[in-house]
C-alpha cells in the first residue's frame, strides 16, 4: 500500500517537474525569439533621396529706380515727370497693359554744398506680370530708357519667381522617396539583407534656384529659368 502510494507519488512529482522544465523551455525559447524579433527590428538604414525639376518663372516684378537733381524743386519735378512718362510710354510701347506698371514710391531730399541748395528727387516704378516672354523683351531693350535720357540706378533689375510650388511638392517628395528607397535597397543587397518599410522620413526645404547656379546681384541679371530641389532623408527598416 505504502509503495503503491509512493509510486503515484513518484509520478506526480515526474509530472510537475516535467510541465516546470517544459515551461522553462518554453519561456527561454520565446524570450529568445523576442530578443531576436527586438534585434531585426531595430535593423535600419538611413539615406537620402534627391529630386528636381526645372522649371520656368511664372511672375516677373522690375523695380525701376530713378531721380533728378537740381537747384529748383519746380525743375527737378519737371525732369521726373517726364522720365515716368519716357518709361510708361516704353512698356506701352512693348504691349504692357497700363496697370502692369505701378508706383512703388518717392521721396524728395534737399543738401547744401557751400551755400547752395540742391533738390533730389526719386521716383521708383515697379512692373508686374506673368508674361514672361514680355518681360524679357523689356530687359533686353531697357538701353532704349537710357537714349531717351531714363538713368536708371542700381537695384532696378529683373526678379522671376516661380509661384506654383506647392504643384509640384507631392510629385517631387514622391520622386525623393523612390529615389531614397532605390538607394536603400542598393545597400541591402550589398549586405544581403531586405529593405522593408519606413520607420521614419524627414522631408527637406524646396530650394527655387537658377538653372545654370548663378545667383541674382549687382551686375548678374536674374533668370527666369529655375530649377527646383528637394531633398529627403527616409529610415528603412531591414529585414
Amino acid at each position: 500500500m505504502e509503495s503503491g502510494r509512493m509510486t503515484e507519488r513518484s509520478k506526480a512529482l515526474l509530472v510537475a517537474a516535467a510541465i516546470v522544465a517544459f515551461g522553462l523551455i518554453l519561456g527561454g525559447y520565446l524570450l529568445g525569439n523576442g530578443l531576436v524579433r527586438a534585434h531585426h527590428a531595430d535593423r535600419s538604414v538611413t539615406v537620402r533621396g534627391l529630386a528636381e525639376r526645372n522649371v520656368t518663372a511664372d511672375l516677373a516684378v522690375w523695380t525701376l529706380n530713378y531721380s533728378k537733381q537740381g537747384l529748383d524743386l519746380a525743375a527737378v519735378q519737371a525732369d521726373i515727370d517726364r522720365d515716368t512718362q519716357t518709361i510708361r510710354r516704353f512698356f506701352d510701347s512693348l504691349g504692357f497693359p497700363p496697370d502692369a506698371l505701378a508706383a512703388a514710391g518717392a521721396g524728395v531730399s534737399q543738401s547744401y554744398m557751400n551755400g547752395v541748395q540742391t533738390v533730389t528727387i526719386s521716383q521708383r516704378l515697379q512692373l508686374r506680370t506673368t508674361d514672361i516672354p514680355r518681360a524679357r523683351q523689356a530687359v533686353a531693350r531697357q538701353f532704349d530708357l537710357v537714349r531717351e535720357g531714363v538713368l536708371l540706378q542700381e537695384g532696378s533689375g529683373m526678379n522671376y519667381s516661380f509661384t506654383k510650388l506647392n504643384d509640384i511638392k507631392p510629385p517631387m517628395v514622391a520622386e525623393a522617396t523612390r529615389d531614397a528607397r532605390a538607394a536603400a535597397e542598393q545597400f541591402a543587397k550589398d549586405s544581403k539583407t531586405r529593405v522593408g518599410g519606413i520607420k521614419s522620413a524627414t522631408q527637406g526645404y524646396f530650394s527655387v534656384e537658377a538653372r545654370d547656379g548663378e545667383q541674382a546681384g549687382y551686375g548678374v541679371a536674374d533668370t527666369p529659368f529655375k530649377k527646383v530641389r528637394v531633398v529627403t532623408t527616409v529610415d528603412f527598416y531591414l529585414d
